[in-house]
């Protein structure tokens, strides 16, 4: 295959503008507009392009039977209980989605919601659903064609009927039942018309609704000072009692929570607000005290409580303190003749839970299998009284699919696994230390093959993340296996800008400081290599993780023998005028200030594009129905590169009906295909 293949013709504009001084070219405006005539004959060139290119690539079949056979693993999620009913997700060998199952008391299971069978097609996603407290109804929320434009719905469990729905304008809409399963919380988006064109997305209420009433006609807003006053998105929780609702709101992504608290149906009072600086998860136990998972004065988290009739800050009383070396991730009571607090924490990306008395004071740990990760934590409502004392946890690492362990009395045991079984590779895998360019100490997990000739190097295929304090934990990846099957290793670095060592770690990342998740990126590249376990370097990454690699290629090509960018932002000048954008622009910065700018441009990848440089080869993905991340980005810099790269092929390939999240699994499969097979060829991965 030729590195070097015709790319169809863009048309350079000489536009620049001015901003706070500064003159910022952008050739390749008008690939923003998808029903611009020359934005549609550019992209059909490119599909046909890309389709050649990539139905050529060797290995397709090969990795195509390894991805269906460690997906067919299927998965598993861990109960969640009401009344005495297991409410619980699965995925079938075979099936494109996970459906939501009921185990009644008696142990016999049926499903309850089914993707497929809502939709043939396999365009439509379950995006969230939860219980009634009496465990006799349903709340789901489903979209369609990748737009995650949740519509809610309520489903009888008995009758099978739907009593409630479609209600829409949901989406991230949490719900909060009260006991009874009449009436419930929720969040959505404003009424066409009530907000400028375009400005729906940005605009929530949160309402209180009786099942089978109007929404439009009959639901109450929840009003308290400010509460609409500039936030995006919004929360909801109520007491298992039914007495306490507390409410919380963020600006974007940013990572501060405005409080409210106050008795259901009264008036709530404003705990905290953005200028307080604070993240905070509030909740009224089971012994009336309001918890406060939160970083006040713990960029690694810690646990207070206060009286909820008095829940303003002043009022928190430590009750658990920040660990120095682990991160707070979670808490859940434990319902025993004496109860406990089971606090999950994860230590450098591995998780750990451990046992708290109501004093605060430490009392044991519970015991997980090894180096992993949670998929999920629960444990019994109280009206279960024959599970109390137990707790489910569900647990994967990097080689091991989903499972379910139990604890109980002081043990742990497996309950149940992801129904498919499915063989690993027989892989090595650790977690190692590597020093970044400011003498920052970080940390990657690294997977190679385990046999008696492997020795490496290895063609390496790299991913990270590193934004919106969103750790990347050891999980298993179906992907990430048929690599190192074939032959090569995997890492997966824990950069700056996540949560992996606290708030603390993420603001090290963001803003200002966005280059030092590059340089951490750069220092695994070379450490990799180095010690001799990469021969080369190919590097993968979406959303956040596409702008990662996209400044990546652009700042050291040379380091980089390949590269998978997935639903990147890449222009960074102007990516808060589309999508969800603007929601972001406390984690990277907003060009409409002068200083601000300056973070921008200073690593901007559209805009470090340079003509004459032999860039790696490039394989960019986009969905067009994807309403977080606009495709435009992947347009105009898939344009800049093909015009100015004397290097390898770049290729932008594009899907219809599918956008950011969940995706079928046949769509997982060859969009990994295409992928996989891509990075194998120019890396020297050889597939057989």
């Amino acid at each position: 295959m030729s590195t070097s293949p015709t790319y169809p013709a863009a048309e350079r504009l000489d536009l620049v503008e001015h901003l706070h001084g500064r003159a910022v070219p952008d050739p390749y405006r008008w690939l923003e507009d998808p029903e611009d005539p020359r934005t549609r004959e550019w992209s059909a060139a490119q599909d046909e392009l890309a389709r050649g290119r990539l139905d050529a690539l060797p290995g397709r079949d090969l990795l195509e039977a390894r991805l269906r056979e460690y997906l067919s693993a299927g998965s598993l999620s861990v109960p969640l209980w009401r009344a005495g009913r297991r409410f619980f997700s699965r995925r079938e060998p075979g099936q494109e989605h996970a459906i939501v199952l009921l185990r009644e008391p008696d142990g016999t299971e049926r499903p309850l919601l089914d993707p497929v069978a809502l939709d043939p097609t396999g365009l439509t996603t379950v995006d969230t659903w939860v219980p009634d407290l009496e465990g006799r109804r349903l709340a789901y929320q489903v979209s369609r064609g990748g737009d995650e434009q949740s519509v809610l719905y309520v489903l009888d469990i008995g009758s099978g009927e739907i009593v409630e729905g479609p209600i829409d304008r949901c989406r991230y809409s949490a719900v909060a039942w009260l006991p009874g399963g009449e009436e419930f919380f929720y969040v959505r988006k404003v009424a066409p018309g009530e907000v400028p064109e375009g400005e729906e997305d940005f605009h929530r209420r949160i309402w209180r609704h009786r099942v089978g009433s109007p929404a439009d006609s009959t639901d109450v807003l929840v009003e308290a000072p400010g509460l609409y006053e500039g936030h995006t998105y919004y929360g909801v929780r109520v007491s298992r009692d039914g007495r306490w609702l507390v409410v919380s709101a963020n600006v974007g992504t940013a990572r501060r929570d405005s409080v409210w608290v106050g008795p259901v149906g009264g008036e709530l009072t404003t705990v905290l607000t953005q200028a307080d600086d604070v993240q905070a998860a509030c909740w009224v136990e089971r012994d009336g005290r309001l918890y406060v998972h939160t970083t006040d004065g713990a960029p690694r988290g810690k646990l207070a409580v206060a009286d909820p009739e008095h829940p303003q800050r002043e009022n928190w009383r430590d009750l658990v303190p920040e660990d120095p070396g682990s991160v707070l991730e979670g808490v859940r009571w434990l319902e025993q003749q004496t109860p406990q607090l089971i606090l999950a924490r994860a230590r450098h990306a591995v998780a750990e839970l451990d046992l708290h008395g109501f004093d605060g004071e430490k009392q044991g740990t519970i015991p997980l299998p090894g180096t992993g990760s949670l998929t999920g934590l629960t444990v019994p409502d109280r009206d279960t009284p024959d599970q109390q004392g137990k707790a489910w946890i569900g647990w994967t690492d990097l080689v091991t699919p989903p499972q379910v362990h139990r604890y109980e009395a002081g043990t742990t045991v497996l309950e149940s696994t992801a129904p498919g079984k499915v063989t690993p590779p027989k892989v090595r895998s650790e977690q190692r230390e590597f020093t970044s360019k400011d003498g920052t100490t970080v940390r990657m997990f690294v997977v190679t093959p385990d046999l008696p000739d492997a020795g490496g190097p290895f063609p390496t295929l790299m991913t990270g993340y590193g934004g919106f304090a969103i750790t990347r934990e050891p999980a298993y990846t179906s992907s990430a296996l048929a690599w190192v099957a074939a032959g090569g290793a995997y890492a997966l670095v824990g950069l700056r800008g996540g949560s992996e060592e606290g708030e603390a770690w993420h603001l090290a990342g963001n803003r200002a400081n966005k280059q030092n998740v590059f340089d951490d990126f750069h220092a695994a590249a070379e450490d990799l290599l180095r010690s001799g376990t990469a021969s080369r370097v190919g590097i993968q990454g979406g959303s956040n993780g596409g702008l990662l690699v996209g400044a990546a290629l652009t700042q050291r090509p040379e380091l980089y023998a390949a590269v998978v960018c997935s639903a990147p932002l890449l222009d960074m000048v102007r990516y808060e005028e589309f999508s969800l954008g603007r929601t972001w622009n406390d984690e990277y910065g907003t060009a409409a200030d002068p200083t601000e700018l300056g973070w921008l441009l200073a690593y901007s990848p559209y805009h470090h594009v340079r003509e004459g440089t032999a860039y790696p080869p490039t394989l960019f993905t986009v969905f067009d129905s994807d309403t977080r991340v606009d495709p435009l980005h992947a347009r105009k810099m898939c344009a800049a590169l093909q015009h100015a790269s004397t290097g390898g092929e770049v290729l932008i390939r594009r899907e219809t009906d599918v956008g950011h999240g969940a995706r079928s699994i046949s769509r997982t499969v060859a969009l990994s295909v295409d992928t996989l097979a891509f990075l194998a060829l120019h890396t020297g991965l050889e597939l057989t």
